[in-house]
C-alpha cells in the first residue's frame, strides 16, 4: 500500500450504532437472617428443578420449532407441580437460553478449528522456504513437522465438535465451567473447600421471575412498590409454610431502592415489565437484585446532524485511550488526552469497573467540549480470533511477535469498551458513531503527528492521538490525507463542499495568510509543465504498460479523499476556523 498509485482496499461508510434495546439495574439488598435464610431455600429449590430441566432438554437433543414447543410445553407442565407456572415458564425459558448459547458456542469453535486446519493443510503442501501462488511453506522441515502433528489434533477435536452438533447432546455446567475446575486444584485458586462450596451452591442459584405487562408493577412474581420500597416474593407451593404475607408471599423485611437510575426503574414498574434476578455473591457476602426490562426504539440522529458539530475520537489501545476532540470541519480543539486502561489480567468486576470509568472520563470530555457524537473503530477482530496463531499475511503469527501481537488482541477490550461505551452515551444524550478502522494509524501518523505536536508542543503526543484525529475526520467524512497546498480544490472534494454547503455542513475555510493572488498564483501552472487531462488520469505500472480505465469519483469518494502518499509540502499548523 506505500507504493504510490496502488488501490486502496474498501472503505465501509461510517454508521450511527443503534442504542441499546435492554436496561439492567443493579442494586444491593440489606437482608436480615430470616431474609437471608428465605432466599436461601429458594434459590436453592429453584436451582434443583432449573438443573433438571436443563439436563433433561440437553438429553432431547436438537429439535425442530414445533418439537421445541411441545417439549417445552411439558416441562413446563411437570415442574409446575413443585413450583408455580410462573417459576416453571422462567425456568424453561432459561433452560433454552442456555442450550441455544452452547449451540452458537460449539458452531464458533468449529469455524475456529475447521479455517486452522485448512491453513496448516495448504502450507504443508507446499515445500519448506519456498511459495506457491499465495501460500508460502514453513520456515524448516521441523516447523513443519510440528504443524502436520498440530494439525491432526487440531483434526481430532473438530470431529468431536462436529459429532456433538450432530447429535445435540453439548456440555453445559451450571454454574460455571471455570468454578467447576477450580476444585481440582484448590491451592491454585486460592479456596478453601467450605469457600469453594459456597460459591458453588451460589453460583447454582435460581431466583428468576420474568416481567408481566398486565399484571400490578409489572411482575406478578416478584412484585417492587416505586413509593413504598417494599419487595415481595411469591413462595413456591413446598415453601409456602415460610410466607408472612396473604397468598404465600413473603415480603422482604429490608426496604429496597435503586440509587442509581431509580426513576427510570420506578416508571417503568408503574406501566410496563420489569424481570427481577435475585443473585449472591458468595466472595463478597452479598445479596443483590437486578431489574430489566426492554426499552423503546427511540430515534436517534442521522449522521449528517451530528456532524454539524464538534465530535470526540477516541483510538482504543493496549493499555490506553487516545482522545481528542474534533470540530465539524476536522480541527483539532482542547487538548489531546491519555486515558489509562490496564485490564489485561484483571477480575471481570475489576475490569468493568476500569472500562466504566475510562467511559465516563471521554463523556466529560465530550461534555466540556459540547460534543454531540463519539468516533470508535468498528474493531472486531474476528479474523484473528478465528484463526489464532495459525494465522498468516501482514499480521505476525510465530515466535515472539506473534505471541505479542495474540496478547494485545486478546487484551483490547474492543466488545465490552463500545457495549459500556453505546450505553452510557445514550444515556448522557451522545451518539456514537462506529468507523472503518482502515489506514487510520499510518496516515494519521504520516499527516497529522507533526501538526499536533506542533499546535501541543508542551504535550507527550503519540502516533495514536494522530490515529485519533484521523478516526474523527474519517466519522466527520473529512480527508485524512493533507495536501501540501490549499490553493485548488478536487473534484470530488469541491463536490462534497458544494453539497455540504447546500445542506448546511461546514465550508472549508480559506488557511490564514493566503491571499486571493496569492492562491492565483499558486494555481498557476508553471511553464513546461504538462497539465493533466480533465476526462481521465493516466497512471504508468512499474514495467511501463499502462493500466485500466481509472475508477469513477462516485465509487472511490472515501478512497480518494483517503489516498497513502507524503504531500508536496506540510503546514506546520493545523488548518483554523
Amino acid at each position: 500500500m506505500s507504493r504510490r498509485g496502488a488501490r486502496l482496499r474498501p472503505i465501509a461508510e461510517a454508521f450511527v450504532i443503534a442504542p441499546p434495546g435492554r436496561v439492567r439495574v443493579r442494586t444491593r439488598l440489606a437482608v436480615d437472617d430470616a431474609d437471608r435464610a428465605v432466599l436461601e431455600a429458594l434459590g436453592a429449590h429453584l436451582g434443583v428443578l432449573a438443573s433438571a430441566d436443563l439436563a433433561r432438554r440437553v438429553a432431547e437433543g436438537n429439535l425442530d420449532a414445533e418439537a421445541k414447543a411441545v417439549s417445552r410445553r411439558e416441562r413446563k407442565r411437570e415442574l409446575t407441580a413443585e413450583s408455580s407456572s410462573r417459576w416453571a415458564g422462567a425456568i424453561t425459558r432459561s433452560s433454552e437460553d442456555s442450550y441455544g448459547l452452547a449451540k452458537r458456542n460449539l458452531v464458533a469453535e468449529r469455524d475456529s478449528l475447521q479455517a486452522r486446519v485448512k491453513t496448516i493443510t495448504a502450507r504443508v503442501k507446499v515445500s519448506p522456504g519456498e511459495k506457491k501462488g499465495r501460500c508460502y511453506g514453513y520456515a524448516s522441515a521441523v516447523e513443519r513437522w510440528e504443524k502436520q502433528r498440530r494439525a491432526q489434533v487440531l483434526a481430532a477435536r473438530l470431529a468431536d465438535v462436529e459429532a456433538q452438533l450432530s447429535s445435540g447432546a453439548y456440555s453445559i455446567c451450571r454454574g460455571g465451567k471455570r468454578l467447576a475446575r477450580n476444585r481440582h486444584n484448590l491451592q491454585a485458586a486460592g479456596r478453601s473447600v467450605d469457600e469453594w462450596s459456597g460459591e458453588w451452591e451460589a453460583a447454582r442459584f435460581f431466583v428468576t421471575a420474568d416481567g408481566e405487562a398486565d399484571k400490578a408493577w409489572g411482575n406478578e412474581t416478584i412484585r417492587w412498590h416505586p413509593s413504598e420500597h417494599w419487595a415481595e416474593i411469591k413462595l413456591p407451593a413446598p415453601l409456602a409454610a415460610l410466607a408472612n404475607r396473604p397468598h404465600g408471599r413473603y415480603r422482604l423485611g429490608c426496604p429496597v431502592s435503586w440509587p442509581h437510575r431509580g426513576d427510570e426503574v420506578a416508571a417503568q414498574a408503574t406501566g410496563g415489565a420489569v424481570r427481577y434476578d435475585i443473585c449472591y455473591d458468595a466472595s463478597k457476602r452479598r445479596w443483590y437484585i437486578d431489574a430489566s426490562w426492554k426499552t423503546a426504539n427511540s430515534p436517534i440522529a442521522s449522521l449528517d446532524q451530528l456532524r454539524q458539530g464538534p465530535v470526540v475520537a477516541v483510538d482504543v489501545n493496549v493499555g490506553h485511550l487516545a482522545v481528542v476532540v474534533l470540530d465539524c470541519c476536522g480541527n483539532s480543539i482542547g487538548t489531546p488526552t491519555t486515558i489509562p486502561l490496564a485490564v489485561d489480567g484483571l477480575e471481570a468486576s475489576h475490569r468493568d469497573g476500569l472500562i466504566r470509568d475510562a467511559t465516563s472520563q471521554v463523556l466529560a470530555i465530550g461534555a466540556a467540549n459540547h460534543a454531540g457524537a463519539v468516533v470508535v473503530e468498528n474493531l472486531d477482530f474476528a479474523a484473528a480470533r478465528v484463526e489464532g496463531r495459525e494465522q498468516v499475511g501482514y499480521r505476525p503469527s510465530r515466535g515472539k511477535r506473534g505471541k505479542k501481537f495474540r496478547r494485545h488482541i486478546s487484551g483490547l477490550p474492543t466488545a465490552k469498551l463500545r457495549d459500556r461505551l453505546t450505553q452510557m452515551a445514550y444515556n448522557a444524550g451522545v451518539a456514537v458513531i462506529a468507523v472503518d478502522p482502515a489506514y487510520t494509524s499510518k496516515w494519521g501518523a504520516q499527516h497529522w503527528l507533526v501538526p499536533l505536536r506542533a499546535q501541543y508542543p508542551q504535550q507527550s503526543l503519540t502516533g495514536h492521538h494522530a490515529a485519533s484525529v484521523a478516526i474523527g475526520r474519517r466519522g466527520l467524512r473529512q480527508r485524512l490525507r493533507r495536501r501540501g497546498t490549499s490553493a485548488r480544490t478536487p473534484p470530488v472534494d469541491g463536490e462534497r463542499a458544494t453539497a455540504s454547503a447546500s445542506e448546511g455542513g461546514p465550508i472549508p475555510v480559506m488557511p490564514a495568510g493566503l491571499d486571493e493572488p496569492a492562491l492565483s498564483r499558486q494555481t498557476k501552472p508553471r511553464r513546461g509543465t504538462r497539465r493533466p487531462s480533465d476526462d481521465r488520469t493516466r497512471r504508468s505500472r512499474s514495467d511501463g504498460s499502462k493500466t485500466t480505465m481509472p475508477i469513477s469519483a462516485a465509487e472511490v469518494s472515501q478512497e480518494t479523499q483517503d489516498r497513502s502518499g507524503s504531500p508536496v509540502e506540510q503546514d506546520s499548523l493545523l488548518l483554523s476556523v
